[in-house]
């Protein structure tokens, strides 16, 4: 009798054994789709790439992008799951904008440049600067942007332009000629310009079709954005529908140079005062 009884005493330790094992499996997976849910509706994270948007954003920067902004079409989820065509809760970037956007052409890059004709308008460039609608945009000279030097930070530019300086700690910078350029309706932001007729200063008239907003870097001598063709590099006349999101919060940025293998050097490259820049 005893040894019978021996296997029936086992038996709720097999089954909440089981039952633990499912609930680990549910919590895992409850988790991913959350994940999958914000990473595809709410937030995403982007990381700077290159200097086109310099000064407002540096190499090294990790952001995060609101997905809500404008909509969602098939490039604001991940692997471009269902490939539908056009935009759901669909909306136009304001002038001034700074949006994360799938790139036009043959490459599948994410590239980020600021919003600066909306359909409708008409853009021209004459000696560097913006006319909108016919009506120059204001610009002036303010003080030289510093940018630290950095492994992945170079200070590279036009010869007579872009000029190294050092702090009084001896730490090396890179200056660049810097503007503020405001928007109609008072919205500014800083431009950087290294060269008097640059190969982008001199562009149109076009006029922005219904459906794009052309864009632009805010670094203009290093960017191919909205005044270059996807045939040389260019964005084009970017489709609304590429539109992944605004640029909302750092939270992140690095100056390249952490090692992986050394971990407190991920602490001693962070730019602590970038975290939590807005867009």
């Amino acid at each position: 009798m005893e040894s019978d009884a021996a296997p029936l005493a086992d038996a709720p330790l097999k089954d909440e054994g089981k039952e633990s094992w499912w609930s680990t499996v549910r919590f895992v997976l409850l988790l991913f789709l959350l994940a999958l849910f914000i990473r595809s509706c709410v937030v995403a994270p982007f990381s700077i790439p290159s200097g086109s948007m310099l000064p407002r954003l540096l190499v090294g920067d990790y952001l995060f992008v609101s997905k809500w902004s404008y909509g969602y079409s098939r490039y604001s989820l991940p692997f471009g799951l269902f490939g539908f065509r056009g935009r759901l809760l669909g909306g136009v970037p304001e002038r001034g904008d700074v949006v994360v956007f799938r790139y036009p052409g043959a490459r599948e890059d994410d590239l980020v440049k600021r919003v600066i004709g909306l359909p409708g308008d008409t853009i021209e460039l004459r000696r560097g600067i913006v006319v909108l609608n016919g009506r120059p945009l204001p610009r002036r000279r303010i003080a030289d942007f510093a940018m630290p030097v950095s492994p992945n930070s170079p200070c590279h530019g036009a010869p007579g332009a872009v000029r190294e300086a050092r702090r009084e700690d001896g730490a090396l910078l890179c200056l660049f000629p810097r503007f503020r350029e405001t928007l109609p309706g008072g919205r500014s932001y800083d431009v950087l310009d290294q060269v008097v007729n640059g190969e982008g200063d001199s562009f149109g008239p076009v006029t922005v079709p219904e459906g794009d907003v052309f864009v632009m870097g805010d670094n203009r001598d290093d960017s191919l954005d909205s005044r270059f063709p996807t045939a040389v590099g260019g964005v084009g006349l970017l489709p609304i529908d590429n539109l992944i999101g605004r640029v909302a919060i750092a939270f992140w940025s690095t100056d390249g140079s952490a090692a992986w293998l050394r971990p407190w050097t991920w602490f001693s490259a962070a730019r602590w005062d970038r975290i939590g820049r807005t867009g």
